[in-house]
């Protein structure tokens, strides 16, 4: 685990949760500035920011058992929920909230397949997955800190899941003639 090794876990982690703290603190800015005041933003990056202060390795003393991955997944969980249930009350959302559902559903599939290999599969021996999901993990953190401080649709994930949405409009098989 090149990154962490690099960075060292708690520094990454220190890193990322400074990232959301700023992200919050910049969307708090703008909402003084009444330019999202009705949008979902303000409230996501609040969410997230609190959802990764309470998933810290500080925290860890909170945890049932001795299985981080496990815990993480679960806070991910939450936290789609979370967000989830903020998009139900406003309903009035930014590009940033398909980002941050998305990441978080892949970033709790890695913790969950993380936990099956170490703790239910007893693996041990770093192999090519643990790589993979430590550069996967931190990238998709990194995208949502940087999606919720631009709120833009910069890697084009809105336009994939309307063309995505479209095809299959359009190729309805379940057609009535």
């Amino acid at each position: 685990m090149l990154l962490t090794e690099f960075f060292g876990l708690f520094s990454l982690s220190a890193f990322l949760m400074w990232g959301f703290l700023m992200a919050f603190l910049f969307n708090v800015f703008v909402y003084t500035l009444d330019v999202k005041r009705k949008t979902t933003l303000l409230l996501s990056s609040f969410i997230m920011m609190v959802s990764y202060t309470l998933s810290d390795l500080v925290f860890t003393w909170l945890s049932i058992k001795n299985s981080i991955y496990l815990d993480w997944a679960i806070y991910d969980i939450v936290t789609i929920l979370a967000l989830i249930f903020a998009h139900k009350a406003i309903r009035i959302t930014t590009p940033s909230f398909l980002y941050l559902v998305t990441g978080l559903s892949i970033n709790s599939t890695f913790f969950f397949c993380m936990y099956l290999d170490i703790y239910i599969l007893k693996n041990k021996e770093p192999w090519l997955f643990w790589e993979v999901y430590t550069y996967t993990v931190n990238f998709i953190d990194l995208v949502m800190i940087v999606v919720l401080i631009i709120d833009r649709d910069f890697l084009g994930l809105h336009k994939l899941k309307n063309k995505t949405i479209n095809y299959f409009k359009s190729n309805d098989t379940n057609k009535v003639i």
